[in-house]
C-alpha cells in the first residue's frame, strides 16, 4: 500500500515523465489549503478533466469537506455509484447493455469485467474497497433535480426571503443580492434586464429591496401584487407612474402570473429549500456533497437556478467566521457560458464576488471546462491553482496560456511562456500539468483511478434509481403529524362573572386572536431572569424564562409536570380582556394571596431542576458547545475547528522540523558528494596500482630483474588501501546522516498522530453537560394569575386562542 494518507492532502495521482511517456513512483499530495486560493480546470473532451475532478471531490469528502456541485453534464453524479464490496452484481445495474452489446457480452459478463477492471485499476493505484468504504462512510451523497422531482426536488421561495440582518446591514452584498436575484428572474421570463437601463430590472430590484430591508419575505404571489401595486411612490426623483406606468407594469405582472401558474414551474415551488448550510451538512452535521443536476432544465432555467444557488452561497459566506483552512467547496463542471469574458449574465457576479472573497472565509471555488475561450481570465487570475489537460486547438492553448500568465504574475512569480507552450503540447490523455502557486515550480502528473464507477452521464431513470433509497428513507423518517392534546372542556360552572378576588392578587390577561366571545381560564404564569454560570466551560449567560401553569380545584392545585414555557413576557400581558366571554371559577387556593408566595418558591424549583442548559462536550478536542446550539451546528463547528486546528499543528511541526530537515538533506548531498569523489578516487588508484604491477611483472619476465622503479607499486597499493578506508568513512557519515534524518522524520511523523486524533471529532460521541442554575442566580419579575382565552369550536371543544 501506497502512504499516501497524509493529513490535509489529496491524493491526486503520480508524477509523470513527458519524455519517457510513463508515470513514475512520486505521488502527487495536494494541500488541501492550497484551494483556498480556488482552482480551474482545463481540458479537451477526453482529457480526462472529469475524473481529476471527481478525485478532488473524493479526497474532499474523504477529508471531511461538504461541497456544493454544479453538473450540467451528469457526469457528477458518478460520484453516488460507489461499491465497497467491488461485486459484480454491484455493478450490473450501472453498466450501459449497448456498450456490452458491442463488445459481444451480455450485461452480467460486462458487468463482471467492469468489477474486475475497477479491482484491478485501484490495486495499480495503490487502493482498495476499504478505501471506497471510508469514502462512502465519509459524507452524505446526494443528487438534486431543480425543477423535477427525478431527483431530491429543490424549492426556490426561500431565495425570495429577506437576507440575514448581517446581509442586509452590508450595503454592497445587499445590492449584489438583489440584482443578481432580480436579473435571474428576468431571465427566467426571457426579459434581457440591464440594471442600469432595464425599467423591469429596476422596479423589480427597488421592490425586492424595500421589503429585505425590513425583513420582509416575498413570493412570486406577493412579488405580483406589489407590481401592480407598488408600496413606493418614487424611483429615483421621477414619480413612480412617470417611470412605469401601471399599465405597462400589468404586463410584467401577468408574465410572472404565467410563470407561476404554468404546470411545469409547480416544481421549483417543493423540496428542500435553497439553505446553503442544510446543503453542506445534515441534520447530524454530517458532511454533504449535494450535487445539482441541471441537464434537464432549458439555458434559461439553467440560468435562472445557477443565479439563485451562487447568491444564497454568498449570503450564506459571509455569514460565517474568517478561517485558513478549508470549510467548503464550491464546484461547477462546464463553466462554459456562466462566466464569459465580456457579457454579464446572472451567475457572473455572485462569482466574481466567490473568486475574490471566498479565500477569507475558507470557501474554495473550482471550475472545470473544456471551452477556455469563453472565460473570463482577468477573473481567473483570483485562481492558485491550474490543472491543464490536453487542449485541442491552438487558439484554446493561447487563452489558457494568457489565464496562467495573469495567475503567475498576480502572485509574483516569474512565468516562461515557451517552455510552458512546449510542456501543454506533450499532454496526454489523464496528464495534467498542475500550477500552484503555493509551490516552487509546476509539475506534470498522471491522475489516479477513481474511487467511483464512472460509467458515464446519468440519465433521468438512473438518477432516480439512485436516489430512490434516499427518497423512501425520507419518506419512513418523516414523523407522523401531530395529535393534539384533547381540549379540557369548560367548566360546568363557566359564567359572564370573574371572580373576585383579593386586591394582593395580580390579574392579568393573555392577548387573544380574532373576535368574538372567548372562554377565560385562570393559569399560573411565571416570568424569571435567569443567569447560568459555569467556569469549567466558560458559561455566563442571562435568559428570560416565562411559563404557563394550570390550575386545577382539587387539594392539590397546582401541578407542576404539566408547566409549559412561553414567549409571552410580562409586558406584552393585558390588564383588560379583548372581549366579554364566560370565565371559569379560579380554585379556592388561588384565591388565596398567601398561596402565591410557596407557587414562587415552587417556580423557581421548577426552573432549576427543569430547565437547566443542555450542551456538549467534544471528548477529542474537548470543545464544549455553545448555550442554544444544535447537536448538528456543534458537529459542523468542531468539523471545521479541527481542520483548522489540525493544519495550524501541520504548520507548526513544519516550522518546528523543516528547517533540521533541510539541514540534514544538504549535508546528505554534501555526504553523498564526499563518497562519491572518494569512489572515483579509489577506482582510480586502482587502475594506477594495477598498471604499476603490470609493468614490473612485464619487466621481470623480460629482464630477469626487479627495477627500483617498479617499487612505487607497492606503495600505490598502500594508497589504494588507504581509499578504501576513506570510502568507507564517508559511507559510515552518510549512513548515519541519513539515520539522523530518518528518526527526525519518524518524531515528526509521530507528532502529527496528535493532529489525526483531532479528526475522530466529526464522529465521536459526544458528551452531556448540564448545567443548572443556582436558586439565589433566579431573579422572578413576575408571578401572578393570568385568564387565558379559549374559542369553542364547531364541536364544542375549547381551543386555545392565544397560541
Amino acid at each position: 500500500m501506497l502512504d499516501y494518507e497524509k493529513l490535509g492532502s489529496f491524493y491526486l495521482g503520480r508524477r509523470y515523465d513527458l519524455a519517457a511517456r510513463q508515470a513514475g513512483s512520486d505521488l502527487v499530495l495536494y494541500d488541501s489549503k492550497d484551494l483556498v486560493t480556488h482552482a480551474v480546470c482545463v481540458g479537451m473532451t477526453g482529457s480526462g478533466k472529469t475524473g481529476l475532478c471527481i478525485d478532488l471531490l473524493e479526497e474532499a469528502a474523504i477529508d471531511g469537506i461538504p461541497a456544493l456541485v454544479i453538473d450540467p453534464k451528469g457526469d457528477l453524479g458518478n460520484l453516488l455509484l460507489t461499491f465497497p464490496d467491488l461485486a459484480p452484481a454491484d455493478f450490473r445495474p450501472w453498466v450501459s447493455e449497448d456498450e456490452a452489446r458491442q463488445k459481444g457480452l451480455s450485461p452480467d459478463q460486462f458487468a463482471a469485467q467492469q468489477s474486475e477492471l475497477w479491482r484491478n485499476g485501484l490495486a495499480s493505484w495503490g487502493q482498495d474497497a476499504a478505501r471506497i468504504r471510508r469514502l462512502k462512510e465519509s459524507a452524505d451523497f446526494s443528487i438534486y433535480t431543480p425543477g423535477s422531482e427525478v431527483g431530491l426536488p429543490v424549492s426556490v421561495l426561500k431565495s425570495f426571503a429577506a437576507p440575514a440582518a448581517e446581509l442586509r446591514d452590508d450595503r454592497e452584498a445587499m445590492r449584489e443580492r438583489v440584482s443578481s436575484t432580480a436579473t435571474a428572474l428576468l431571465g427566467l421570463l426571457g426579459i434581457e434586464g440591464d440594471p442600469l437601463q432595464s425599467r423591469e430590472h429596476i422596479l423589480l430590484s427597488t421592490l425586492l429591496h424595500h421589503a429585505w430591508q425590513r425583513g420582509e419575505d416575498l413570493d412570486l404571489a406577493a412579488l405580483i401584487h406589489q407590481i401592480q401595486q407598488p408600496p413606493v411612490t418614487r424611483v429615483g426623483v421621477l414619480e413612480l407612474e412617470a417611470f412605469y406606468p401601471s399599465k405597462e407594469r400589468f404586463g410584467l405582472a401577468m408574465s410572472i402570473n404565467h410563470l407561476l401558474a404554468s404546470p411545469g414551474f409547480e416544481a421549483w415551488m417543493h423540496g428542500e429549500p435553497l439553505d446553503i448550510r442544510s446543503l453542506l451538512y445534515t441534520a447530524q452535521g454530517k458532511p454533504r456533497i449535494s450535487i445539482f443536476s441541471i441537464s434537464h432544465l432549458s439555458d434559461a432555467e439553467r440560468m435562472f437556478f445557477v443565479s439563485l444557488l451562487l447568491s444564497q452561497t454568498v449570503s450564506w459566506m459571509r455569514q460565517q467566521s474568517g478561517s485558513t483552512s478549508l470549510r467548503a467547496l464550491v464546484y461547477m463542471d462546464e463553466i462554459f457560458g456562466y462566466f464569459p469574458p465580456v457579457a454579464n449574465p446572472p451567475s457572473k457576479q455572485p462569482l466574481l464576488t466567490l473568486l475574490k472573497q471566498a479565500r477569507a472565509f475558507g470557501v474554495g471555488v473550482v471550475l472545470a471546462t473544456q471551452n477556455p475561450v469563453d472565460l473570463d481570465y482577468k477573473g481567473l487570475a483570483n485562481c492558485g491553482t491550474w490543472f491543464i489537460g490536453r487542449l485541442q486547438t491552438e487558439r484554446d492553448k493561447a487563452r489558457v496560456l494568457e489565464g496562467l500568465e495573469g495567475a503567475v504574475t498576480a502572485s509574483g512569480g516569474r512565468f516562461d511562456r515557451q517552455a510552458m507552450e512546449q510542456t501543454l503540447a506533450g499532454l496526454g490523455n489523464r496528464v495534467f500539468l498542475l500550477h500552484n502557486v503555493h509551490e516552487d515550480a509546476p509539475l506534470i502528473f498522471e491522475t489516479r483511478w477513481a474511487l467511483s464507477y464512472l460509467r458515464g452521464p446519468l440519465a433521468r431513470p438512473e438518477i432516480q434509481r439512485a436516489m430512490a433509497p434516499r427518497k423512501a428513507a425520507a419518506q419512513a423518517a418523516a414523523p407522523a403529524p401531530a395529535v393534539p392534546a384533547p381540549a379540557r372542556p369548560p367548566a360546568a360552572s363557566a359564567s359572564r362573572q370573574r371572580t373576585v378576588l383579593p386586591p394582593e392578587i395580580q390579574q392579568f390577561y393573555l392577548t387573544a386572536h380574532g373576535e368574538g366571545a372567548f372562554l377565560y381560564r385562570p393559569m399560573l404564569y411565571g416570568s424569571a431572569q435567569v443567569r447560568y454560570a459555569d467556569t469549567k466551560t466558560k458559561v455566563d449567560r442571562c435568559d428570560e424564562v416565562q411559563c404557563l401553569v394550570p390550575l386545577i380545584d382539587e387539594a392539590v392545585a397546582v401541578h407542576w409536570e404539566e408547566a409549559v414555557e412561553t414567549s409571552v413576557g410580562p409586558l406584552e400581558l393585558a390588564k383588560e380582556p379583548l372581549s366579554d366571554g364566560e370565565y371559569e371559577p379560579v380554585p379556592a387556593a388561588a384565591a388565596k394571596p398567601k398561596s402565591y408566595a410557596a407557587w414562587n418558591k415552587a417556580f423557581v424549583n421548577w426552573i432549576v431542576e427543569q430547565k437547566p442548559i443542555q450542551l456538549l462536550r467534544s471528548p477529542a478536542t474537548g470543545a464544549v458547545s455553545k448555550p442554544g446550539e444544535s447537536e448538528r451546528d456543534f458537529r459542523i463547528r468542531l468539523n471545521e475547528l479541527s481542520h483548522e486546528k489540525r493544519d495550524a499543528l501541520s504548520a507548526k511541526i513544519q516550522q518546528k522540523y523543516g528547517p533540521r530537515l533541510l539541514a540534514l538533506d544538504d549535508r546528505i548531498r554534501r555526504a553523498e558528494g564526499v563518497l562519491e569523489r572518494e569512489q572515483l578516487q579509489a577506482r582510480s588508484q586502482k587502475m594506477d596500482t594495477a598498471m604499476a604491477f603490470g609493468g614490473a611483472v612485464i619487466d621481470f619476465f623480460l629482464t630477469k630483474k626487479v627495477k627500483r622503479s617498479s617499487t612505487s607499486g607497492f606503495s600505490k597499493l598502500n594508497r589504494s588501501a588507504k581509499e578504501a578506508q576513506d570510502i568507507e568513512r564517508a559511507a559510515e557519515a552518510l549512513e548515519s546522516l541519513q539515520q539522523q534524518r530518518l528518526e527526525l522524520q519518524q518524531m515528526a511523523e509521530a507528532e502529527l498522530q496528535s493532529a489525526a486524533g483531532l479528526m475522530e471529532a466529526r464522529t465521536e460521541i459526544l458528551e452531556p453537560v448540564v448545567i443548572r442554575a443556582k436558586k439565589t442566580n433566579v431573579a422572578v419579575r413576575l408571578f401572578t394569575l393570568v385568564w387565558t382565552p379559549y374559542r369553542r369550536d364547531e364541536a364544542g371543544d375549547a381551543q386555545p386562542a392565544w397560541q
